[in-house]
């Protein structure tokens, strides 16, 4: 018999009944199929997505995901590296369940890295965390089954940190040769102005986009700019520069909440592709 992590935010971030979260998707899908950006001929890594509630950020992360299954995207292992906003369990935690579940069904966790990653399994770290698992809907959505996942909860989001989880699961990947997709989770600023929240991730995006590790980190601390997932981020440019010869990033859409919902005070988000240059 298998463990389970039962989904904690299903009914809060997302419907938690299988038809009403398809019947949500679906519609997203077509409102926001024109829109997705073209991505053929691409070497890709993965990207960021966000992670609020799916009223609020799901037609950008759609983005990302729509973006990857019109080209046909095929992987192995979606390596999904997400924020601890609780402080509970360990700094760096994988989950030692065997399987995720949603309301769309079961995904396995690729349980073949642990061996080659100095990350050990704290289930206190993913038991109430959303912003791994409301990626996993949107997974199973546009490319069904035949995939695992590999949940990675960061609260230790340093760039030493960053940059040694990615040399590990490059490192690791090596050995195993799966096909992977890199997914950090990350909403940007957080409850200021539309216009503020731009500006301060603008000062973000820019040192993303020359994928300076240091200089993301020191940015978001010298001007308070809340974007919860930049540990994940951080790690999927580290992992970028050690497999690309020209790693860029392309964003795909940034929208806001209050964009949904009215207020003068909202969360940011960003989806973004990162890619090869050389490709």
């Amino acid at each position: 018999m298998i463990t389970i992590r039962k989904a904690s935010a299903a009914g809060r971030f997302y419907p938690a009944d299988e038809k009403s979260l398809q019947d949500f998707l679906e519609k997203l899908h077509f409102e926001e199929g024109s829109f997705a950006i073209q991505l053929e001929n691409q070497e890709i890594l993965g990207g960021i997505v966000p992670h609020a509630g799916y009223m609020y950020s799901g037609k950008t992360a759609l983005h990302f995901f729509q973006s990857l299954s019109r080209i046909d995207f095929v992987f192995d292992t979606a390596i999904i590296l997400s924020p601890n906003h609780s402080g509970w369990g360990l700094k760096l935690a994988l989950d030692g369940h065997q399987a995720w579940e949603t309301p769309l069904g079961l995904v396995n966790i690729d349980q073949d890295f642990f061996p080659f990653l100095q990350v050990e399994p704290s289930a206190e770290a993913h038991q109430i965390e959303h912003s791994a698992e409301v990626v996993v809907p949107m997974l199973q959505y546009f490319f069904k089954k035949g995939f695992k996942i590999l949940p990675i909860s960061m609260w230790d989001q340093s760039p030493a940190t960053a940059r040694s989880l990615a040399m590990q699961l490059v490192t690791a990947n090596k050995k195993l040769g799966e096909k992977i997709i890199v997914i950090a989770s990350s909403d940007f600023s957080h409850y200021v102005s539309p216009e503020y929240g731009r500006e301060q991730d603008d000062l973000a995006l820019e040192r993303i986009a020359r994928m300076d590790i240091n200089g993301l980190a020191r940015v978001i601390h010298q001007e308070d700019i809340s974007i919860c997932g930049y540990g994940p981020i951080m790690t999927l440019m580290a992992m970028a520069k050690l497999l690309f010869d020209k790693p860029f990033v392309k964003i795909l859409d940034r929208s806001h909440s209050g964009q949904s919902v009215a207020s003068k005070e909202v969360v940011h988000y960003v989806s973004a592709v990162i890619c090869n240059a050389a490709s």
